[in-house]
């Protein structure tokens, strides 16, 4: 193939998940249909925990955090792909491909990065109760959350610098919906051996570092479980931390089987269709997950509506309460 230097390339191609003309209507509808649903599940989750001050906790702090991650995390590629399918249009600019790179990749690792990190308060929550509060107090959580920021932004922007020194053949189709790094590699004419360190290296310290943690956490939550003698104890216990354990394994499992479509097939329509999952599903189910069973959230969402369908309330009340 004809190299061209990287400075001559100007966009590239997303072939998205089909390029069936009949199905690019549904595909639309059924991905603005769930990018809605995650806006609106997260931002009432944030609503919730900054309406209730029974919510300012350092447990909903984080789970807020994730909330916003999420949202962003989802509108990285999301739009994109939707404004394309409406155009008609499948082209990405050079420029915004980078873009795109770096906020996916910052994202994903700032939700590895705050799963970490609820995992440890969670463990501090159960194995060390009475010291709880002196533990995670709200400079610690502020630091854990600053921490996460700031690793999650250091790598991506390592990642991006090396792909802008990658150099470009004449196939610029990239078979996925959105600029996976990955896909970019594989386009490359350069030697992409320093590339390919960077994600193998990347993935260890954004991925296998946090499933570390996160491992460690619930081995020593897990043994304080099995010391509580009574069971309702032990289902007490348990409870608060079932819904942020679903999270994790949604998280892990769903880029696990990214990560092994990836390798193990040679079907790029199959590695876009699980990406899916990664991308879209899981942002979409975290809501849906921490909620339905929250009392704590389903109060404060109850009582924030109770008080909006009462604007009038402060007049009314005011006379009803008059002598």
């Amino acid at each position: 193939m004809e190299s061209r230097n990287k400075t001559q390339i100007s966009e590239f191609l997303l072939l998205g998940l089909s390029e069936e003309p009949a199905l690019q209507p549904l595909i639309f509808g059924l991905f603005l249909f769930m990018y809605l649903i995650t806006v609106i599940g997260n931002l009432l989750i944030i609503l919730a925990t900054i309406s209730d001050p029974h919510l300012h906790t350092p447990m909903y702090f984080f789970l807020s955090n994730l909330s916003c991650v999420d949202v962003c995390f989802m509108s990285t590629t999301i739009p994109k792909m939707l404004w394309n399918i409406q155009t008609q249009s499948k082209v990405i600019t050079y420029e915004g491909c980078i873009v795109q790179v770096y906020f996916y990749l910052l994202f994903a690792a700032l939700d590895d990065f705050l799963l970490t990190v609820m995992a440890y308060d969670r463990y501090v929550a159960i194995c060390q109760p009475l010291h709880y509060t002196v533990i995670m107090n709200p400079r610690l959580c502020g630091l854990l959350v600053l921490l996460s920021w700031i690793v999650s932004a250091l790598f991506p922007l390592l990642h991006s610098l090396t792909v802008l020194q990658l150099s470009f053949c004449s196939d610029l189709e990239i078979h996925h919906f959105f600029c996976e790094i990955t896909w970019l590699i594989r386009l490359a004419c350069s030697d992409p051996f320093l590339n390919n360190m960077m994600v193998y290296f990347g993935s260890v310290i954004l991925g296998g570092v946090p499933l570390a943690g996160i491992l460690y956490s619930y081995s020593k939550i897990v043994s304080s479980i099995c010391g509580i003698s009574s069971a309702q104890g032990q289902y007490k216990a348990f409870s608060t931390c079932a819904s942020h354990l679903s999270v994790v394994s949604l998280f892990y499992c769903s880029a696990l089987g990214v990560y092994l479509s990836f390798t193990a097939t040679h079907s790029s329509h199959t590695s876009a269709i699980v990406s899916v999952m990664y991308t879209v599903v899981t942002p979409m189910l975290n809501p849906f997950i921490y909620s339905l069973r929250n009392k704590d959230i389903k109060r404060a969402l109850k009582r924030f509506f109770g008080m909006g369908m009462f604007v009038k309330g402060p007049f009314a009340l005011g006379l009803k309460n008059c002598p």
